[in-house]
């Protein structure tokens, strides 16, 4: 029971990840839990469930202590200190009982402590507060995170979540592409019509940019009139067609404050469909990413132009 499902995530049903070496534990909360509307995943040592959390990121993590490989106090140290995990509640399950142990699981980061053999009723109570404080604490978070003019995230959370995608990816060996998008002779459309019109164009372009984008996509403001994609699963040929559609979409959209001008973007692709191969850091990346963007400009604007990361892989789509 060490290996979990395919990724079970569903925007409805918080996942919770049980660490216990106990068979019989997991059996009777897979049959006890099956009501609360979540979704249970497994691991049987400390050193399976840590990677499985770092992995997955569930809502909360149910955590014996006495088990094999690594015990429940190492695998909790080592969740509060990554920050991939840090910020997951831990319930600790444990049939050691002694005040010490209890002091040292709440210092490491736990949040509750409930002894075996546990009352399941007064558990299922727990796993639902828990999760309850868990989603407010995630939409607080996510809040942070976010432009107030574009509704996209912002470049923090780009700055975090590419760190974190990366390492997920090169991991599986999955494809990755990442897109800086800058909109064209911005400054002449303040200067022009106004600060306001200005705001405009940022808040329609990020919602054409939203529109165009799947659910595993991370579309931050980067910055001013520059926007980032993070587009996980994705290689160069599929986000060259994502960001060629943004930019057509662009091009035709309309525009109260100015309809006789139209708005175009120039996007820079970089990508790869095998990251088994690939030595470049994140941050190089984003470079490859932004040159690209910056030969779109110099090209004539309006375009997209994308490279894979090996340099095998390049195209350039023009404005139509």
């Amino acid at each position: 029971m060490s290996e979990t499902q395919p990724n079970p995530y569903t925007e409805t049903s918080p996942v919770v990840l049980l660490v216990d070496d106990s068979q019989f534990v997991h059996r009777l909360l897979e049959a006890r839990l099956r009501s609360e509307s979540i979704v249970l995943s497994s691991a049987e040592d400390g050193k399976a469930g840590l990677e499985i959390a770092q992995r997955d990121e569930p809502s909360l993590i149910l955590l014996d202590l006495d088990m094999p490989v690594m015990d429940g106090f190492e695998t909790l140290r080592e969740l509060k200190e990554d920050p991939r995990t840090r910020d997951i509640p831990v319930i600790v399950l444990s049939g050691m009982n002694s005040s010490q142990d209890k002091v040292a699981a709440f210092d490491l980061g736990a949040i509750d402590f409930v002894t075996k053999p546990f009352e399941l009723t007064e558990l299922r109570a727990r796993v639902r507060s828990s999760l309850r404080m868990s989603e407010l604490l995630r939409m607080l978070a996510q809040k942070a995170h976010i432009d107030g003019l574009s509704g996209l995230y912002n470049r923090q959370y780009f700055d975090e979540k590419l760190s974190s995608e990366f390492n997920r990816t090169l991991r599986h060996g999955q494809s990755l592409s990442i897109a800086m998008i800058d909109i064209d002779h911005f400054k002449s459309v303040n200067d022009t019509y106004g600060h306001p019109a200005g705001d405009a164009v940022i808040s329609g372009v990020a919602n054409l940019i939203m529109r165009e984008t799947r659910s595993i996509d991370i579309a931050c403001r980067y910055g001013g009139e520059e926007f980032a994609i993070i587009m996980p699963e994705t290689d160069p040929n599929q986000a060259q067609l994502m960001c060629e559609r943004i930019r057509q979409g662009c091009e035709h959209l309309a525009w109260s404050r100015h309809p006789a001008r139209n708005i175009t973007i120039s996007v820079g692709v970089a990508g790869t469909g095998n990251t088994d191969t690939v030595t470049i850091t994140p941050e190089g990346w984003v470079e490859m990413a932004d040159k690209n963007l910056y030969h779109a400009k110099q090209a004539g604007r309006n375009r997209v132009v994308t490279t894979g990361l090996d340099g095998t892989h390049i195209s350039l789509a023009q404005a139509g």
